[in-house]
């Protein structure tokens, strides 16, 4: 035991991710913004991408920013070809990406089961086509170099199916998309996984405008629906994320973890 101690360093949960190159795709608030945080304290070189310059610039900035190699990308990945755009100019300002995070995603307001195909189609972009473009680029390089570590947020929506149904049928999407690349780049050192949050509730998100216009309609949730009897947070999310980017998860090829407070 002596010998595999000494191993592993700094003991048996070191993440040995120090240095590591790190790109989160939708990372200007919520979930993502907390992920970008925990990779940061980590001693990873963080990239981040959103729509919002000014979000994404403070970010940078309370991350310690240039000092510690950090950097940002405001651009609209729903726009055709921009998510390959976006992956390439990082790439050739920070490197090779060592970890991918997705954390782009949601109803876009379509929750009709009988919307039109384009807004369904609309949806499956936002939640699953741009992480699939994204990838396509990034893992190419990790192939090469036998190891990386790509990361989706998914929802427990894409087993409850509650509430809108194209996003919570493009989560099942995502997870089905997230096994299947898990195991055909398994052998190759790089592991592929999902995460499924519950009912989150963060600034300017979904349950934070029900909060303020319909707070009833929280209680009767989480009476019915969360064994914890309260919402999340996306600190509470974060550092799964970044446990499943380390080297202690070399077993866990197209995981799907849910994280959702006992979700019922």
């Amino acid at each position: 035991m002596g010998e595999y101690f000494a191993k592993q360093g700094k003991g048996l949960l070191d993440l040995h991710i120090e240095g590591k190159k790190v790109l989160i795709a939708g990372a200007s608030q919520g979930i993502g913004r907390s992920i970008a945080f925990e990779f940061a304290k980590e001693g990873c070189i963080v990239a981040v991408i959103a729509r919002r310059a000014k979000q994404l610039e403070i970010l940078v900035e309370e991350m310690e920013g240039e000092k510690s190699s950090h950097s940002f990308l405001a651009i609209d990945l729903m726009v055709e070809g921009n998510p390959t755009l976006a992956s390439e100019k990082l790439s050739n300002r920070v490197g090779n990406f060592d970890i991918v995070v997705h954390c782009v995603g949601g109803t876009l307001d379509v929750k009709d089961p009988f919307s039109p195909m384009d807004e369904w189609q609309r949806v499956w972009r936002y939640n699953v086509g741009i992480s699939i473009e994204i990838n396509s680029i990034l893992i190419p390089p990790m192939r090469k170099k036998n190891w990386g570590r790509i990361i989706h947020i998914s929802s427990i929506s894409a087993d409850t199916m509650r509430g809108a149904v194209p996003y919570g049928a493009a989560k099942s999407y995502l997870n089905a998309y997230v096994k299947g690349l898990g195991r055909a780049v398994a052998a190759e050192g790089i592991v592929v996984s999902s995460l499924m949050p519950g009912a989150v509730i963060s600034e300017n998100t979904h349950w934070d405008k029900i909060r303020k216009t319909n707070p009833e309609m929280i209680t009767d949730f989480l009476k019915h629906h969360q064994a914890i009897g309260r919402l999340g947070t996306p600190e509470e999310i974060a550092p799964f994320a970044v446990f499943m980017a380390s080297d202690l998860v070399t077993f866990a090829s197209g995981t799907v973890i849910p994280i959702d407070g006992g979700s019922m």
